[in-house]
């Protein structure tokens, strides 16, 4: 999460859980900077 960052703004992503087992499933990455929120499904943060 320290090296993640907004691909819009570079600003700093806050990580919130819906779902996790292993590792974080379900969630969304939030930018404090411009408030654009990134989805996280199956694992995978959708940043584009």
């Amino acid at each position: 999460m320290d090296i993640l960052r907004c691909p819009k703004c570079k600003g700093e992503l806050e990580l919130v859980v819906e779902r996790e087992e292993k590792e974080i499933e379900e969630g969304i990455l939030i930018c404090d900077r411009c408030d654009k929120d990134y989805p996280i499904v199956k694992g995978i943060p959708k940043m584009l």
